[in-house]
């Protein structure tokens, strides 16, 4: 699903009611039936939240930076460093990297382990258009094992099928 909107209409507030970052001020959220809030350490463990900021280590690598959240989730590090070409860069510094740089490193986080919803709030900020079409393939695999995506956007990301929730 793409959320999109204009800037201040609720589309990251969305993201992070549904992340469990923020309370809901009427109604409940249910996944499968139950209050998904009523286990929070169990919804927290069904998704992954990407953010404006990109949540890195700028003193680490990019292979640490993937490698604590293998440890957190599983995952293989240099796997997801190549599903978004960044494999060559591995060993540098993240304070080295260019921001579309460390977009897909943040965005490489999603491929390690299994979390059936991914909340993206706008993924695409700082890459370029090679870069957007890396995630075509990403998502692709995400969805074909049965995942979920809700990306809040202002630019087409490449979900061809997804549905449009203008708020």
């Amino acid at each position: 699903m793409l959320l999109t909107g204009a800037n201040g209409a609720g589309k990251s507030s969305l993201l992070r009611l549904l992340a469990g970052l923020l309370p809901a001020a009427a109604g409940r959220l249910s996944w499968d039936g139950v209050d998904a809030f009523a286990d929070l350490p169990a919804h927290g463990a069904r998704l992954r939240y990407l953010g404006h900021q990109d949540a890195l280590k700028p003193g680490l690598s990019a292979a640490e930076n993937l490698q604590f959240h293998a440890g957190l989730h599983g995952g293989d590090v240099m796997g997801a460093l190549a599903a978004l070409d960044l494999a060559p860069l591995a060993e540098l510094p993240v304070r080295v990297l260019s921001s579309g740089q460390k977009r897909r490193l943040a965005l490489a986080r999603l491929a390690l382990g299994h979390a059936p919803l991914w909340l993206l709030d706008e993924p695409s900020v700082g890459l370029d258009a090679a870069s957007l079409e890396k995630l075509a393939p990403l998502f692709a695999r995400h969805r074909a094992a049965g995942g979920m995506v809700v990306a809040a956007t202002h630019l087409p990301l490449p979900l061809p099928d997804a549905r449009e929730l203008r708020l």
